[in-house]
C-alpha cells in the first residue's frame, strides 16, 4: 500500500453512529476505505429505506445518513437496530450502467495537470494514461447534486489536496484528490488537482431523474487529447 496515504484506510473496529440534531443520523462504517465496505452501505441503505419513520436513507462515502420523518423516540433502539443490520449486510448486487466520458487533459481548463504530474514523478502523458486505463466505482453522490465520487484511483496516482483550494472551477472539471477522482457537475470550490475537462453534463433538475451518475454506476475516462 501507498504510505504517503494509508490514513485513507485505517481500519476501524466498530461502527461509529451519531445523531445529527433531531432530525437526521449518522452511520460511519468500519472497515477499510474499498469498494466492499461500500457495497454493504448500499446494501443497508436498501434495507433501512423500508424501515418506519425513515424519510430517505443516503450513502456518503463509507458512510450512510438516515433523515426521520419526524423526531427519533428510542435513538438506542435505532443505534441497535442498524448494527445488526451492518452485520447481515453483504454486497448489494447493482446492476449499473457503464458511462464514458471523453476527456481532454491539459490546457487551461486542465490546469493542475503539471502539479500532479510532478506530484507523482511521472510525465505528463504517463499519469494520463494512468488515470484513463481503469474503470471507476461511483461510490456515492454528495458535494453538489450530480457529482459522484469515483474510486480508487491507482496508487500511482494517490494525492493529497491542493495547500490552497480554487476559488472556481467550470462544470465538468475532471479532477483527483487523495485515492478518488470525480466530475465537477456544476461550477464551484475545489481543492482537488484538476487535469482536464469534459462537455458531458451530470445535472437535470427538471428531469424527474435529475442525475447522470448513481451509486453502483461505471464510469470509463476516454483520453480526446492532451494538451501541453
Amino acid at each position: 500500500m501507498n504510505t504517503r496515504f494509508s490514513a485513507f484506510s485505517k481500519l476501524k473496529d466498530q461502527a461509529n453512529i451519531s445523531l445529527l440534531g433531531t432530525t437526521a443520523m449518522l452511520f460511519e462504517a468500519p472497515g477499510a476505505f474499498e469498494l466492499p465496505t461500500q457495497k454493504r452501505i448500499w446494501a443497508l441503505a436498501d434495507e433501512v429505506q423500508g424501515w418506519d419513520n425513515i424519510k430517505e436513507a443516503i450513502p456518503g462515502m463509507t458512510n450512510l445518513m438516515l433523515t426521520f420523518r419526524s423526531p427519533c423516540e428510542d435513538p438506542s433502539e435505532l443505534r441497535n437496530r442498524l448494527i445488526a443490520a451492518w452485520e447481515k449486510a453483504t454486497d448489494w448486487k447493482i446492476e449499473g450502467k457503464l458511462i464514458e466520458i471523453p476527456v481532454i487533459y491539459g490546457g487551461e481548463l486542465g490546469p493542475h495537470l503539471h502539479d500532479a504530474a510532478k506530484l507523482t514523478n511521472m510525465s505528463v502523458d504517463e499519469l494520463v494514461a494512468v488515470h484513463a486505463n481503469r474503470d471507476y466505482s461511483v461510490f456515492a453522490l454528495g458535494a453538489h447534486p450530480g457529482l459522484g465520487y469515483l474510486g480508487i484511483t491507482d496508487e500511482r496516482i494517490w494525492v493529497p489536496r491542493r495547500e490552497v483550494p480554487v476559488l472556481s472551477i467550470p462544470a465538468g472539471s475532471v479532477s483527483i484528490g487523495g485515492m478518488q477522482t470525480a466530475v465537477s457537475a456544476s461550477p464551484g470550490a475545489s481543492g482537488w488537482h484538476t487535469l482536464g475537462h469534459t462537455d458531458v453534463e451530470f445535472f437535470f433538475p427538471h428531469k424527474e431523474n435529475p442525475t447522470l451518475l448513481s451509486p453502483g454506476d461505471t464510469v470509463r475516462f476516454r483520453v480526446e487529447r492532451i494538451i501541453p
